[in-house]
């Protein structure tokens, strides 16, 4: 299955440097840069240093503006952080949530989800970590098991421990020959929608819950984190994601028509008045 890393607002140029080579060490190319810190971090002096030898990499790496942008084509994601958010996705050790991914069966049954096509690993900023938006959107978190005294990593280091556990679930070099090929495409109705279509009809979703006064703006409190999860965890395919914001749109329709009728009456009433 296809494999990204992305960094999240990048401060130091190392570091990309030493995640392109922790990357190669695994035989993982795609990187994905959100904001970095530096619009030319990918030929600076020390990036290109730290990255020794895997200037290939960097020379594919993309850069972005949004994390939007770099979850195109990605259907389970993944965030790295220390602490466990508040009604974040559920925190696990990197070799038991792969273990699990890798026991999901190659296509869709009623029994299991099925495996993921894409998969994203998400690094935050050296300085400020992972936001809550960010984290909330995940599949998991993973926690690298650490001295509690002294867990923390830089960003080169915990991308090389996941990068080893991920190709270690893969079956390691030989992961193409050993992971059992697909029998035939799925049709489109169970292929599995990919992180911006969720992302997508979320806003949707919130849309109409505004509309139907169900969600206030206001106070929205977790409500749409809380949704993210459960679709997170539902593993929804395209045409559920059709259906949903069809009835999203419908919602709208209704509550605009809605609207205008209230403002004709109260428009005849104070005529009347």
């Amino acid at each position: 299955m296809h494999t990204r890393f992305i960094l999240i607002q990048t401060s130091h140029a190392g570091n990309v440097g030493a995640a392109a080579r922790a990357m190669k060490t695994m035989g993982f190319d795609d990187l994905v840069l959100v904001a970095p810190r530096w619009a030319n971090v990918l030929r600076r002096e020390e990036t290109i240093q730290r990255a020794s030898g895997a200037l290939d990499v960097l020379e594919k790496c993309r850069i972005v503006d949004t994390l939007d942008e770099a979850l195109d084509g990605v259907d389970h994601l993944c965030a790295t952080a220390m602490t466990p958010r508040d009604f974040g996705p559920p925190t696990r050790w990197p070799r038991e949530h792969f273990a699990q991914l890798m026991a999901a069966p190659a296509a869709v049954t009623d029994a299991m989800p099925p495996q993921p096509a894409g998969v994203a690993f998400l690094f935050g900023s050296e300085r400020f970590g992972m936001r809550n938006e960010d984290v909330y959107r995940c599949h998991a978190c993973l926690s690298i098991p650490s001295n509690p005294q002294f867990g923390s990593l830089n960003i080169g280091a915990a991308l090389q421990v996941i990068a080893y556990e991920w190709r270690l679930a893969l079956g390691g070099f030989g992961a193409h020959a050993q992971t059992p090929a697909r029998s035939g495409a799925q049709p489109q109705s169970g292929a599995l929608a990919d992180a911006a279509q969720v992302a997508g009809m979320l806003t949707h979703l919130e849309q109409a819950l505004v509309g139907l006064g169900f969600l206030d703006p206001a106070a929205p409190k977790k409500l749409m984190p809380r949704l993210n999860q459960l679709f997170n965890r539902a593993s929804v395919t395209q045409e559920e994601i059709h259906i949903l914001r069809g009835i999203a749109k419908a919602v709208l329709q209704q509550t605009e028509q809605l609207a205008v009728l209230q403002s004709v009456a109260q428009a005849a009433g104070q005529a009347k008045g």
